[in-house]
């Protein structure tokens, strides 16, 4: 591990995202509505979309840079010094006045969660910056990464500077809200659970075959998409044509940032010249490598535990 992350002037992957500090509790089950649950062991870390999937990615060896925004505080302090111990680039990660997102997660006994996320800073990041940092940091074939738990117009601007700049745009809609059809359009992938397609489509998805039909019609909206369906892995579509990629059964102690440990290996493996099919296959082993370990950030893969090794040695 280091200290801080050694600047560089251009990365592979830059990832426009939320960072909180994460507050955990385990139970025995997530409790009903005007429940009280007693629980069991409590932990603090660092998480947010967009550190967990710039951290997923800077641990497969891809450069990567993070746009975003903390408070001056305890909080904020330390997510910094998380990215940067995961060789994260933090220059735009900015310290503003308003506190640091926090976001409280329960986990159950068979590892499933229930997330409330403060956004604080978070909706504090802004266009016109988010599109000046992607012009600065990237550049072709570069991978810019963003979610849509950061402001619409910062999220918007991520991906028309990806498309501006001639990189590609990986776009993690979630939590799921309705995008402009001129924004999905430039989706490289949109990668979404089956939630969130059958939030686009107005339909349920569920399961490995209704998410093969769900992502040709995704894939007629944007350049290419990927659904995830759990425990068996994920659907990739470009064009008309449709691939399942599945996942080995394995022991699940917490699915917290799973789905980021996905996109953040797919932005790496993209980044280093693998092809779509091939980078969701990293990417369901990188998932399925965190959700047998708790936490998030703390549960993701190097390239060693994944048999890979590094997508790219380090300077």
């Amino acid at each position: 591990m280091v200290d801080v992350v050694g600047v560089v002037d251009v990365v592979d992957v830059v990832v426009v995202g939320s960072v909180n500090r994460d507050y955990v509790c385990r139970v025995d089950s997530l409790p009903a509505p005007g429940e009280t649950v007693l629980g069991g062991q409590a932990s603090v870390g660092s998480g947010g979309k967009g550190g967990n999937q710039a951290v997923a990615a800077s641990l497969l060896g891809a450069r990567t840079a993070l746009v975003a925004r903390v408070g001056r505080d305890d909080d904020g302090r330390a997510v910094t010094r998380d990215l940067a111990e995961a060789w994260v680039d933090t220059r735009e990660v900015l310290p503003t006045a308003t506190r640091t997102g926090l976001a409280f997660v329960m986990v159950d006994a068979t590892g499933e969660n229930s997330i409330v996320v403060a956004p604080g800073a978070n909706e504090l990041l802004e266009p016109a910056t988010t599109s000046r940092a992607v012009r600065e940091l990237l550049r072709p074939p570069g991978v810019v990464v963003t979610q849509a738990e950061i402001p619409e117009a910062a999220f918007d601007a991520a991906v028309r500077a990806a498309a501006e700049t001639g990189c590609r745009a990986v776009v993690n809609l979630a939590p799921y809200r309705p995008v402009a059809a001129d924004v999905l359009a430039l989706c490289d992938p949109l990668v979404v659970n089956e939630s969130e397609a059958g939030g686009l489509l107005g339909r349920r998805v569920r399961g490995a075959a209704a998410a093969c039909d769900a992502v040709v019609d995704l894939a007629a909206r944007c350049r290419s998409a990927v659904v995830t369906v759990g425990a068996e892995g994920a659907v990739v579509g470009e064009g008309t044509r449709v691939t399942h990629v599945p996942a080995h059964e394995v022991p699940v102690v917490d699915t917290t940032g799973a789905g980021d440990a996905f996109t953040g290996a797919v932005a790496a493996a993209l980044s280093a010249g693998r092809d779509l099919v091939d980078a969701v296959r990293l990417g369901v082993r990188a998932g399925s490598f965190a959700v047998q370990r708790p936490g998030a950030q703390a549960s993701f893969a190097r390239g060693a535990d994944l048999g890979t090794g590094p997508l790219r040695e380090r300077a």
